[in-house]
């Protein structure tokens, strides 16, 4: 993406899942997201920084650090970034109401909309028993998550030879292997439970890597997705519509992201 293409500005942009410092982070794409997209608020939903994967060995390249300095500079611009840690940020847990060049350090947040529904923003670990209760597990879980995406990215090299579009493993996985897809389940359904013990209208989480906003029995479930393979954000525009943006969709169709800008489900107004 050029920098003289055209910006979209919304009231609020959610990002969750970036991982930067591991070589699965898709920061390219992220940066040309963040040169056209600008909001008032900008939420981090938890592991924007991959903790777990710098202790094991450092891996930082420029384009990631462009990312932080992207993000520092529309903080100076006058945009209100709010970091909520996640469990691969998990050292930054240390610094709630800290700012860091302008970017505040918080547990949680409640973000009300324009049309005056109110949100639990929450990057969602808390509430996955096996991060928890079993952490020796969610270890052993993110190491075969990143042999996934190692052999994913030979697989697609292939691919790509052969004039086959980009096909992801590890999402693959997730829809057809019945745990899976049972834990996705069990998470939305425990995600959407807390929204309702705190009397808010929805709930807006990352961690589980699978973006979607769906109503589940009149609350809202919105989950950010992640910038390691689907490259997604939610946004909210100025009305208070919800929408679910997939960057990497977009920038392979060759587009702008409002073509490729979801409706949210029942239960969230759609957008445009």
């Amino acid at each position: 993406m050029s920098d003289h293409d055209e910006t979209r500005r919304f009231r609020a942009l959610f990002i969750s899942d970036v991982h930067l410092g591991t070589k699965g982070c898709q920061a390219d794409l992220l940066l040309d997201f963040l040169r056209v997209h600008d909001a008032d608020t900008i939420y981090l939903v938890g592991d924007i920084v991959d903790g777990w994967r710098l202790k094991q060995s450092w891996y930082w390249p420029q384009s990631h650090n462009d990312v932080v300095q992207k993000l520092l500079r529309k903080a100076r611009k006058g945009a209100r970034i709010l970091y909520l840690p996640g469990n691969h940020d998990e050292f930054l847990r240390s610094y709630y109401g800290s700012h860091f060049g302008g970017i505040e350090v918080v547990e949680t947040a409640v973000h009300e909309s324009a049309d005056g529904k109110r949100y639990l923003v929450i990057h969602g670990d808390f509430f996955d028993v096996v991060v928890r209760h079993a952490r020796w597990l969610a270890l052993l879980g993110d190491w075969a998550y990143e042999t996934a995406l190692m052999v994913n990215t030979h697989v697609n090299h292939v691919r790509r030879r052969l004039g086959f579009p980009y096909w992801s493993l590890s999402a693959w996985a997730k829809l057809k292997v019945k745990n899976a897809v049972n834990f996705i389940g069990q998470f939305e359904e425990t995600l959407s439970a807390e929204a309702r013990k705190q009397e808010v209208d929805g709930v807006i989480c990352g961690h589980i890597h699978h973006a979607v906003i769906r109503d589940m029995g009149g609350v809202a479930y919105v989950n950010t997705g992640d910038w390691v393979e689907s490259c997604t954000a939610v946004a909210e525009n100025y009305d208070g519509r919800l929408e679910l943006i997939r960057w990497a969709d977009a920038v392979r169709a060759g587009r702008q992201a409002s073509p490729s800008a979801e409706p949210a489900s029942v239960g969230v107004r759609a957008a445009a």
